[in-house]
């Protein structure tokens, strides 16, 4: 339980999923730098420094469990983090304390550590990606023929379809997909680049054996489950790439954006609505409301990401010369918060797309308000088709159409149909308005878009993923 008197993060008590709160985790960056001192000693050991197999032992025996506890009273008196788990390690591996960080800089274990979790972060992130597109791509199926009325500007246009509507969001989500494994491709390791990245340290440890230096930083790189390294570094990897992968939280955030506020505006038409729980409260004040509160975290949580993307340029950009430590304490908080709020959006997104509720019969009488006048030019050319004079029939449905919008502003229905089926004008297809005003001989191939998208795009998609663990929505609140 948290200390109620102590500030936590929101993302950890409330948001964030368990599996990236532990990817994040102090266990986590702690054991893997445990991880690394291993693999370096072994390598070592393996290219001729003389490093014993009891000293190694030694380290794998007591691997765990962490003192965190006895880290922590070191770092209070070295003022560094990573000398201080060296001592408190040191303490319980006395035999191969000597050779515990043996040439490595700090940036060793802790840039290494951090491309461990970003990768793993995306990893966790892409099986999120692949269970919201599941039930998109499920949820465009079922509804890909059902008419609804389209909007540009938020101002009624030509119908469309509720499944095509959704093959938009699906859309950006596969966008998103291939930059994220774009992204988790251009994760190289840092390696064994010592101080300044010139692997000094190394080639003194060596003997000035250049090969026996670049053998060492390939074998730490296998060992840590990595194929390449940054080919040159500073004392960091770039930051550049820290980045890159904010970029593909930020375009995975503005996806999730605006599909929440999409919903957020249908919900308000009555359309359709995200999930709602039979006692969950809409409004502490009003009992009655059905607020989109899912959809509005979503949003919320969004915009934290996408503003994050900013702050990775900003880091990026002022890394002086080989390295300069304004980074440190600005990372520590942005990768992770990063990661954290965009594995919450997903996990939201993932709950709202698997219950989504859509009222066929309000979408039905939306769109049908405003079916004739979005069908007025399809009318008027049924009509002259059965003899009548287009221009003589343009001013008709011009004049029509202008007093039903007035009568609708002025607080009442569109009366624009029984305007049009008394007109004798329109005498010759007002028998046949029911067939001429049916929304679906208004959608144009949506229905048809959807089936091949479905089939061209997002099936092959999820066959090429179709190894990766499914993932289950995980919201506390």
């Amino acid at each position: 339980m948290s200390n109620p008197q102590s500030y936590t993060s929101p993302l950890s008590t409330r948001y964030a999923s368990a599996a990236m709160r532990q990817v994040f985790s102090d266990e986590k960056k702690f054991l893997t730098w445990r991880k690394l001192w291993i693999a370096l000693a072994e390598s070592e050991q393996e290219l001729g420094l003389p490093i014993s197999d009891e000293q190694l032992a030694e380290m794998r025996d007591n691997f765990e469990p962490l003192d965190l506890e006895l880290a922590a009273r070191y770092e209070q008196e070295l003022r560094h983090d990573v000398m201080a788990h060296v001592h408190a390690w040191g303490d319980v591996c006395p035999k191969a304390r000597p050779i515990l960080h043996l040439g490595a800089t700090s940036c060793f274990v802790g840039d290494n550590t951090d491309l461990i979790v970003m990768r793993d972060g995306l990893r966790l992130i892409r099986g999120q990606l692949l269970g919201v597109v599941e039930n998109l791509k499920t949820f465009a199926i079922e509804h890909k023929a059902l008419p609804t009325l389209g909007f540009t500007h938020f101002q009624p246009a030509q119908a469309t379809t509720v499944g095509k509507r959704a093959c938009l969001w699906l859309q950006d989500l596969l966008q998103d997909l291939a930059d994220l494994e774009h992204a988790e491709k251009a994760i190289r390791f840092r390696g064994v680049k010592g101080t300044t990245g010139t692997q000094a340290s190394f080639l003194d440890l060596f003997d000035g054996d250049h090969e026996k230096v670049r053998q060492l930083d390939r074998m730490v790189t296998e060992r840590m489950g990595f194929e390449s390294t940054f080919g040159v570094t500073g004392q960091t990897y770039p930051r550049k790439l820290d980045f890159r992968v904010s970029q593909v939280l930020s375009s995975i955030a503005q996806s999730a954006h605006k599909f929440a506020t999409d919903i957020r505006l249908l919900a308000n038409r009555r359309e359709i609505e995200e999930p709602f729980g039979s006692k969950q409260v809409g409004s502490s004040a009003m009992p009655w409301k059905r607020n989109p509160m899912r959809s509005e975290r979503i949003c919320a949580l969004s915009r934290i990401v996408i503003e994050s993307l900013g702050n990775m340029a900003h880091t990026a950009a002022n890394q002086w010369l080989e390295r300069t430590l304004d980074d440190s304490a600005n990372r520590r908080l942005a990768l992770a918060e990063a990661f954290l709020a965009t594995d919450a959006v997903l996990n939201l997104y993932l709950d709202v797309s698997s219950g989504l509720v859509v009222y066929p019969a309000v979408i039905k009488r939306n769109l049908d308000a405003e079916l004739p006048f979005l069908a007025t030019e399809s009318l008027m050319m049924e009509a002259v088709r059965a003899g009548g004079d287009r221009q003589d029939l343009h001013e008709r449905i011009r004049t029509h159409s202008h007093a039903a919008a007035a009568e609708i502003k002025a607080g009442g229905e569109s009366d624009l149909r029984d305007r049009i089926s008394h007109d004798p004008a329109f005498a010759a297809v007002a028998g046949r308005l029911d067939e001429l005003l049916d929304g679906s001989r208004f959608v144009g191939r949506a229905s048809e878009q959807v089936a091949e998208f479905i089939a061209e795009e997002v099936e092959p998609l999820l066959e090429h993923w179709a190894e990766v663990p499914t993932v289950r929505a995980e919201v506390r609140v």
